[in-house]
């Protein structure tokens, strides 16, 4: 059932740590783990990979299980060797191309360790940054044959784009939904799917629940990572806090689509050193609150005949009406 499980980014609890590590100069993943604990509902964290599992991986495992998190997934970051700056599944070197494939293969092997059967790809590396720096066809082209690579690796382990404009490239190469799309079904693996980060979706420019409903009609939903933005850039604020309205039309989406995933906090706490467990703490019941909107709306044949035949200003005094027992 959606909103039994919800997950959080792990750095966020380095935020303020003085409030949980007193005089402690290293903060390891263990020690984040730890603290995301401590917090009241929250079920499950996503590992990077490989930034969390470098040290210490069967300890952090341990830590895991005596602490009651589950592992929802793995999170591809292409960090390590520089020349990923100018593409990862993109590079014009076809021995860096490899590297990259390979160094996902190994994530997704570490994610199938763990008990858990999602990577997410975030590729942000790959794209391009000024007009004549790139064949765009070429591009496409090898983005398409990597992804395909590392998702028949493992076809029982899902694998998720999370797309998202820029940053760190000027464009990436898979900056909306249209692309994602695209590229998904030229790829054509059942276990491909889609991740939707809210901020990101605002920062595309893009209407939260539409593209959850064309994801449910062309692909499938693997990941909703919550938070919000002013839609100027990825801001990780706390979810409901600038596009109240939009979350809970989002919301009310993904319920009439069936996902019953985990929802993960993707929030910066740390931007404005905020204290991450009580951040945390407000996002879940933040979430909790507009489920039970969304459900009460969803149980409102008036509210959806209303937007059958595109009544806004019904469906808005309806949608008011039901805040009065929150």
């Amino acid at each position: 059932m959606l909103g039994s499980r919800f997950a959080a980014r792990l750095n966020s609890f380095s935020s303020k740590p003085e409030l949980f590590w007193e005089g402690k100069s290293t903060i390891e993943t263990i020690d984040l783990i730890n603290r995301a604990a401590t917090v009241k509902g929250l079920t499950d964290i996503d590992l990077n990979y490989p930034d969390h599992t470098k040290k210490n991986f069967l300890d952090i495992i341990s830590c895991l299980k005596d602490s009651d998190l589950n592992i929802n997934g793995l999170a591809m970051r292409y960090y390590d060797n520089p020349a990923f700056k100018l593409g990862a599944f993109t590079h014009p070197d076809k021995k860096i191309r490899q590297e990259a494939i390979d160094l996902t293969k190994n994530g997704i092997d570490c994610a199938r360790e763990t008990g858990c059967n999602l990577m997410t790809l975030w590729l942000g590396q790959d794209g391009f940054d000024y007009s004549f720096q790139a064949d765009y066809k070429d591009l496409w082209q090898k983005e398409i044959e990597a992804i395909h690579e590392v998702a028949l690796h493992d076809p029982e382990c899902k694998i998720s784009i999370e797309y998202k404009p820029n940053e760190p490239r000027a464009y990436s190469l898979l900056p909306n939904l249209t692309s994602t799309l695209l590229a998904i079904s030229e790829i054509g693996l059942k276990n491909l799917g889609v991740t939707l980060d809210f901020a990101h979706l605002l920062y595309a420019n893009e209407q939260p629940a539409f593209a959850a409903a064309m994801v449910s009609k062309k692909s499938q939903l693997l990941g909703v990572h919550l938070n919000d933005a002013y839609g100027k850039r990825d801001d990780g604020l706390m979810v409901g806090s600038v596009h109240f309205h939009a979350t809970v039309e989002f919301l009310y989406q993904i319920i009439q689509d069936g996902y019953d995933g985990v929802i993960y906090f993707d929030t910066f706490p740390n931007i404005t050193d905020l204290d991450p467990v009580n951040e945390c703490q407000t996002n879940i019941e933040t979430v909790k609150k507009i489920l039970k909107i969304a459900h009460r709306i969803l149980k409102d044949k008036k509210f959806s005949e209303s937007i059958q035949i595109q009544d806004p200003i019904t469906t808005q005094q309806i949608f008011f009406d039901s805040l009065k027992n929150e």
